[in-house]
């Protein structure tokens, strides 16, 4: 949104309104499903010129339609009359054929018409030209070309009114081809010097679009310098429009930019010293600029403070000036007042949490913000609690967030929104430290047991880092854990209960406490399966330092974890199957009893095999191995290396990219000794092993972590070649993608910024063997994540496999594909997916790179054979023929290694000029096979191809040469 001038009372002013019969479509209302748009009204009246009321007011649809169509015969009849028509009557049909489109009826002609009107000097005839084509051209259309020539003459007329037209044109229909015909001008027309002001605004913002659609069209050159001092432009709308369109530019190219920090102070300086009646046509409601001074501090978060004092000092002034403004009693009592301002100070205090270096205003700042939790407005709360999570994180404000927990506790407690809640359960966290630890990890496990299932496992690998990190003694922290399995036990993930058996392994004064503990707790009626892993590990292990106690004597205990073996699943008994063992090992008097729960049949002849094994095993080891022996094989674990947690990983991967700042708290208590040795938790990629591995799989260090992918970065470099690549680029269009297959079989089929696609296929006769990779770019998790393959046809026949439904943040899943071609087709597979993330349904569809050429067997055959089938091969429906321009260097090596990727063999010293290419082929399907033969000649000095395939089959013919045609 940009600054508009405004009325002198700060408000404003508002249209004329517009005719009864075009209110609704000047405000831009959907109907019939069509695109949504908000049209202007011509000077002194309606913008539909004599358009027939009845068009919309018919008594049903029926009498409507009738009445369209009869309108639409009439308007084609004058365009294909002998009489040629004026402006005015062109104008006025091409108007009526836009206002029934936006009826929701189809409109396949007056294209040409509405082409023509650009090139009128009457402004409303122009008008609605542009506008038709806005609305109706296609990207693609074959019109482009016409229009590009017509927008040429306009902004070379340096008539300001025509120029503005024609850039809106732009803008609005945005193709690469307009693009590439206009980027290189458009920069020229924003920093020329007689250029009008409302020229250089509508400039700014059309090169914005560009940029944003096509970031290589724009050219970086010595306008850069220039458009930077736009920000000193008398004009307000040039600024915000010169503001918009440099923040953009810096984020890719910020040395290029770098000057404007300066001239960004000395703007928003004037802005905030300014009273509410300096910028009379830009207040808005008492508040000076408000959009502008929004969009100056967005730019300045781009650099890092400013080196020079005079400029930093300023700068540091305004910032003050805008806190000192937000204790001002309000001038209005309007919403829009309250809103502009805030907006202002939200964003001030995001600059002040960027730089990051002015205790002072740090402080400042949380005071302020510490006002807004408590007030009325819900966003205001919100976005409160969201600016103090990452002055939390700051050394110089994390103080002065502290004295505010007791506010943030009730809210955590009593707010309706959970969105609320959840931002307060995030500043509980990073406002925690070894002070008020105690009563954060208490509070939040006292709102786990109220709190909302969508937040509730986020809430545990907070009190589980917070537990483990701060912890003042370890009797606390096995409390901790242990509750919190106790309240949220299907929330809390294999790393949670896995870091306490290593701390409890590796600390021998919270061993027997710790055993005792789980004792206790598995003995309530209701235990949750996480219990009963955590108790089987602990009494497994430590069991023999309670073994005194008649209560928790060595039958009892087994007695206890017996009780629950036959509700667990299949990976928890195989644990109690292994502590099973290691109590013959402890307690020699539980043997009998033991040994007759492994012989039981139910074990011996289980249907898991991991559970059958461990039986047959254990079974034979109590029974042959003497006590030594037994006691060297099932020996206590030995500590644990100490290594950095996983949980706080497992945290940042659900919390998304950009959090990480927001959960590292490496910043304070860099002195405490935490129970993990010191070592800070920190993400790691060595993923935690099965159960079913010795009792936890933790009885080995961990191999070393490997390092982790890039985002951006190529998930398939080790796929597809044996040494590193360049990353891929993230330009080719889906359809250009499988384009690039018809002559290889392994790549990069689709790749953004969140997701990669490789392809790696292999293909005989007429069978092939698809391997598809998706790699997840991002450090979220996917989740549903779904594959279906479509084909819609009786030529193909494709089986799948079926992939994981959650891809983790930088991992890679496989999908393998056998396809069988039983006919000749035309029409490649779908590849639709889809899945959800950070709560976002993302889907996409795409070509499947196979091919009728994939199914290629090249044969060999000699000068003499190849003619005698090509004559057989001469009916005119066997014969595709096509004379194209080369969209590529012409070279021969590469045309050569083009086709033999397109799957025929290249023959020699077969045609009689030696520069061309002949090739033969046999395309093999389960039905029949279909010779081929092409030939392809080049044509350096005209750069142009002429290619000539025959094959017995008239589809198989032209299909093939379009497929080929497109790779030169």
């Amino acid at each position: 949104m940009r600054d508009r001038p405004l009325g002198s009372h700060g408000r404003q002013t508002a249209p004329k309104p517009a005719p009864a019969l075009c209110s609704s479509w000047a405000t831009g209302k959907r109907r019939g499903g069509r695109k949504l748009i908000t049209l202007p009204l011509v000077a002194g009246g309606c913008l539909w010129p004599c358009v027939p009321c009845s068009l919309s007011t018919g008594k049903s649809k029926e009498a409507e339609i009738k009445r369209i169509n009869k309108e639409l015969a009439n308007i084609r009849s004058k365009f294909k009359g002998d009489k040629a028509l004026d402006g005015y009557s062109k104008k006025k049909y091409v108007c009526k054929l836009l206002f029934i489109f936006l009826l929701g009826h189809d409109i396949d002609f007056g294209h040409m018409e509405a082409v023509n009107l650009l090139s009128s000097n009457k402004y409303t005839e122009k008008q609605i030209g542009y506008l038709f084509i806005s609305v109706l051209v296609n990207s693609n259309s074959e019109l482009i070309r016409l229009i590009n020539n017509a927008i040429k003459n306009d902004l070379a007329s340096r008539n300001p009114t025509f120029m503005c037209l024609a850039l809106h044109c732009i803008a609005n229909v945005g193709s690469r081809e307009m693009g590439e015909a206009f980027a290189a001008d458009i920069p020229r027309i924003l920093v020329a010097g007689d250029s009008m002001d409302s020229v250089k605004q509508s400039a700014a913002l059309c090169l914005l679009r560009l940029y944003k659609a096509s970031p290589d069209l724009v050219p970086m050159g010595e306008w850069t310098a220039r458009v930077v001092h736009l920000l000193n432009d008398q004009h307000m709308g040039v600024v915000t429009a010169a503001v918009s369109l440099i923040t953009c530019l810096c984020k890719k190219n910020p040395d290029d930019f770098k000057t404007c920090v300066s001239l960004a102070v000395s703007r928003l300086s004037r802005i905030v010293s300014s009273a509410s009646t300096d910028l009379q046509d830009y207040t808005y409601y008492f508040v000076p600029a408000p959009w502008l001074s929004v969009k100056l501090l967005r730019l300045l978060q781009c650099y890092p403070p400013p080196e020079d004092a005079a400029v930093k000092g300023r700068l540091v002034e305004c910032l003050e000036t805008v806190l000192n403004k937000a204790q001002e009693p309000p001038k209005s009592k309007k919403v829009q007042h309250s809103n502009a301002k805030n907006a202002i100070l939200f964003e001030t205090i995001s600059l002040i949490i960027h730089y990051d270096s002015e205790p002072n205003l740090l402080v400042r700042a949380c005071n302020q913000l510490g006002q807004f939790l408590q007030h009325r407005e819900t966003n205001l709360r919100y976005l409160a609690l969201e600016s103090m999570c990452t002055l939390a994180s700051s050394e110089f404000s994390h103080e002065a967030v502290k004295t505010h927990i007791d506010t943030v506790i009730n809210a955590l407690k009593t707010e309706r929104d959970v969105s609320v809640r959840q931002r307060a359960a995030d500043l509980l966290y990073a406002m925690c430290d070894r002070s008020n630890a105690k009563q954060i990890v208490s509070e939040m496990l006292r709102y786990l047991e109220t709190a909302d299932y969508a937040i509730r496992e986020e809430i545990v690998l907070k009190v589980a880092i917070l537990a483990e990190k701060y912890a003042v003694d370890y009797s606390w922290y096995v409390d901790t854990i242990l509750n919190l399995i106790r309240i949220a036990g299907d929330y809390v993930s294999e790393e949670v209960w896995y870091r306490v058996l290593q701390i409890v392994t590796n600390r021998d004064d919270v061993q027997g406490y710790a055993a005792k503990t789980v004792f206790e707790a598995l003995q309530a009626p209701a235990c949750h399966e996480n219990m009963v892993k955590v108790g089987g590990y602990i009494l497994g292990e430590f069991g023999n330092l309670i073994a005194g106690d008649p209560r928790s004597s060595p039958p009892v205990q087994f007695s206890l974890l017996h009780s629950k073996f036959h509700l667990c699943s299949v990976a928890t008994r195989a644990l109690l199957l292994s502590t099973y063992i290691k109590f013959i090992n402890l307690f020699p008097e539980t043997k009998a009893t033991i040994q007759g729960v492994l012989r039981a049949g139910s074990q011996l002849r289980n249907a898991d095999v991991e559970l059958q094994q461990r039986a047959v095993e254990y079974l034979t080891l109590s029974s042959v191995a003497s006590t030594d022996v037994l006691a060297t094989v099932l020996e206590e674990m030995p500590p644990f290396p100490e290594r950095e947690s996983s949980i706080l990983a497992k945290l940042k991967r659900k919390k998304g990219p950009g959090a990480a700042s927001a959960l590292d708290d490496s910043r304070r208590d860099t002195s405490s000794n935490d129970i993990n040795g010191g070592v800070e938790p920190t993400p790691s990629n060595v993923s935690t092993p099965s159960p079913s591995a010795d009792l936890l799989g933790l009885r080995a260090a961990p191999p070393p972590a490997a390092p982790p992918a890039p985002v951006g970065g190529n998930l398939l470099v080790d796929v597809f070649s044996d040494g590193p690549t360049a990353q891929p680029s993230l330009g080719p269009t889906p359809e250009e993608a499988f384009l690039r297959f018809v002559c290889k079989n392994s790549g990069v089929l689709f790749e953004n910024q969140l997701l990669q696609i490789g392809v790696k296929s292999e293909f005989r006769q007429n069978l092939g063997r698809m391997y598809l990779f998706y790699g997840n770019k991002t450090s979220v998790q996917f989740q549903s994540f779904l594959i279906h393959v479509d084909h819609h046809s009786v030529e193909l026949a494709v089986q799948t496999k079926r992939v994981a439904a959650q891809v983790d943040g930088g991992a890679q899943v496989q999908q393998v594909l056998n396809i069988e071609c039983l006919r000749d087709f035309l029409t490649p597979p779908l590849l639709s997916v889809r899945f959800r993330y950070g709560g976002t349904a993302q889907s996409l569809t795409l070509k499947l790179p196979v091919t009728i050429n994939k199914f290629f067997q090249p044969t060999e055959m000699a000068a003499q054979d190849f003619f005698q089938r090509w004559k057989q091969l001469s009916l005119p429906l066997q014969e595709a023929q096509k004379i194209f321009k080369a969209n590529h260097p012409m070279d021969a090596e590469v045309t050569k290694a083009k086709l033999l990727g397109f799957g025929s063999a290249l023959l020699d010293n077969v045609d009689p000029n030696p520069e061309n290419f002949v090739g033969a082929g046999i395309i093999q399907t389960k039905a029949l096979q279909v010779g081929c033969l092409l030939r392809l000649e080049p044509n350096a000095q005209a750069q142009m191809y002429r290619l000539t395939l025959r094959t017995s089959k008239e589809p198989v013919s032209r299909h093939l040469c379009e497929l080929l045609a497109q790779q030169f």
